[in-house]
């Protein structure tokens, strides 16, 4: 019997040479019938590397797709009994047994099927088709494992090249996240996979390497960081599951989140509430392997803003971030500013204590800030954190003080945002309404001396440039900068500074602004808002009824500008004085001349 195969495998093997011989490459009608002589007997088993041969990138479309249809039809009725990696090595060093051979070759020939696979479906230069077709290939095998376990081998093979690509794999994200990322054991598998990626790829991180990276370097010349950004995207492509809602989870494979070569000792395994703490456990272990790297800035960037709403919620444990936020935080610059998103959830959900979170808070209050991208989220959390009616008033002054600065220097934009931002400081915070208006009691002796004290012109006890709010002096200051406002080149500033003018302290008859009205504000708003506003009384460049003179006689005394064409002499007595008109002709106006009496 082994006789007869091994001669029926040679004969299909000089059939093959001959077909190639005669053109060099196969057509297509050729690779049909291979494929057709291969499905019918295991006599034409060696039809299988020329068929393998085709699926490549720089194969004939027609040719790959036939080929790759053909060998997809052959193996998926084998897998079951493809033997492992390990079985077949031993099989192929014992030689004894046919079974045993065959076995080995066919799990050789069914690595390189997915390796081919893998390759086509990463490579930027397949087509999309046949990157549609290997992809759905690829997956059929994943799902079809030994008694319907999800082949979580032959993923993170596929997973590893994805994020191991030096090219854009945005088309294959994209592809994989429409078809597959709905599925709830892929989505497990995937932060599975992610989990060992990062850590393998952490650990060969040099230290050299993680400076560069920090500190925005061209990812463009650096391997490891074009595969972190494959792996952010491969992350960001995953949808956030909600876990609030008890809804059932699709499954790919027939088990679900049991993988080949695992055993469950979990006996609910079906259970929502087993399966949702498995995904977070799995989410929480992905996304830490991946903080750990030493993130390009815009990477870092892009984790900022997005980690209050992708991460955080689905996270096992949100406060382990606390770590990576709190060191996010006193970096300074712009990336403060995006990591108190974070950094706000963790204190006021999950109980995070970070100390001077005010005068981090407080130096980040500068004109940089109302013209970053991230302006819109940062000054509503900064209207949020001054909220609370137990700040001292020392803080709330010297926030009011120090924004109230910044008013002279940031667009018309920003100064609404600001008049806005102190008119809620002011209406929460009474007793920091004296820098509004002071009042001096008459009781207190040190406050009258004090007043009554002759103060320096222009001097403001204030001390922009100082750190510690505590000792910048704005308990012994005024917001003056509110007062010049009112003279602002835009007229929407200086009429929204009327707003202030309000007796702040009575809250029935005020309301808060809301913040969120003014934050994305820019000079393009300020313009749009303008031009619709209507105006009754639009100021004319001409006169509306025609002018008898070319000026008002109240403007020169003593000259009149009429035209006295009708009389060309005559005298005129005006009390004590005689005035005596000369003829001019009709196009010279006529002049008085003042004569005393």
């Amino acid at each position: 019997m082994a006789k007869s195969s091994s001669a029926t495998a040679s004969a299909s093997a000089s059939v093959t040479k001959k077909r190639r011989s005669r053109g060099g490459t196969l057509t297509l009608d050729e690779v049909k019938a291979l494929g057709r002589e291969l499905l019918s007997s295991r006599a034409h088993l060696n039809h299988a590397p020329a068929l393998l041969a085709l699926l490549s990138p720089s194969a004939p479309l027609d040719l790959a797709l036939e080929a790759l249809i053909s060998l997809q039809s052959f193996f998926v009725p084998l897998i079951p009994s493809i033997p492992s990696a390990s079985a077949a090595a031993a099989a192929g060093d014992a030689g004894s047994d046919p079974e045993l051979v065959f076995g080995a070759w066919l799990r050789q020939r069914f690595d390189e099927l997915v390796a081919a696979l893998v390759e086509l479906s990463v490579s930027p230069h397949s087509d999309d088709a046949i990157r549609d077709v290997a992809l759905d290939a690829l997956m059929d095998f994943v799902k079809l494992g030994k008694d319907g376990k999800f082949q979580s081998a032959i993923y993170h093979k596929f997973l590893h090249a994805v994020v191991h690509a030096s090219d854009s794999v945005d088309p294959l994200l994209e592809l994989l996240g429409s078809k597959y990322f709905k599925y709830t054991d892929v989505c497990y598998f995937t932060y599975t996979s992610v989990d060992k990626i990062a850590n393998n790829l952490g650990s060969k991180t040099t230290d050299s390497g993680k400076d560069a990276l920090q500190n925005g370097s061209d990812g463009s010349e650096n391997k490891g960081a074009i595969f972190i950004h494959n792996i952010y995207n491969l992350l960001a492509h995953v949808p956030v599951m909600d876990y609030q809602k008890d809804s059932t989870f699709e499954m790919w494979s027939t088990v679900g989140l049991s993988a080949k070569g695992e055993k469950d000792s979990s006996k609910d395994t079906s259970s929502t509430t087993h399966i949702k703490k498995k995904i977070k456990l799995k989410f929480t272990k992905a996304w830490l392997s991946f903080l750990k790297l030493p993130l390009p800035l815009d990477v870092y960037k892009e984790v900022l803003a997005s980690i209050h709403q992708n991460v955080i919620p689905s996270m096992s444990n949100p406060a382990i971030l606390c770590d990576f936020l709190t060191r996010s935080y006193d970096i300074g610059g712009v990336i403060s500013v995006m990591a108190l998103s974070g950094l706000f959830i963790l204190m006021t959900q999950h109980g995070l204590e970070y100390p001077k979170f005010y005068e981090k808070l407080y130096a980040l209050l500068t004109p940089a800030v109302f013209m970053a991208k991230h302006r819109s989220v940062f000054l509503q959390l900064l209207d949020t954190c001054l909220k609370s009616s137990y700040l001292p008033a020392y803080l709330a002054a010297a926030f009011a003080k120090r924004l109230s600065r910044l008013a002279l220097s940031v667009p018309p934009a920003g100064a609404l945002i600001i008049i806005a931002l102190i008119h809620n400081l002011l209406r929460r915070h009474p007793s920091v309404n004296f820098l509004v208006h002071w009042e001096v009691d008459e009781n207190d002796s040190n406050a009258k001396e004090e007043a009554s004290q002759p103060k320096k012109i222009g001097a403001d006890p204030f001390n922009n440039d100082e750190a510690d709010p505590a000792k910048s002096g704005a308990m012994r200051s005024s917001l003056w900068e509110i007062d010049t406002l009112r003279h602002h080149y835009t007229p929407a500033v200086s009429r929204f500074v009327a707003s202030l003018e309000e007796d702040l302290t009575v809250r029935a008859k005020t309301t808060e602004m809301k913040i969120t009205d003014f934050s994305s504000g820019s000079y393009a708003t300020v313009f749009r808002d303008e031009v619709r506003r209507r105006i009754k009384q639009v100021p004319l460049a001409f006169y509306r009824t025609t002018p008898t003179s070319l000026f008002q006689g109240s403007d020169f005394p003593g000259w009149t500008f009429e035209d006295q064409s009708s009389s060309n002499v005559g005298t005129i007595v005006e009390a004590n004085e005689t005035i005596e008109t000369v003829g001019a002709s009709d196009s010279t106006p006529s002049k008085r001349l003042r004569v005393e009496a």
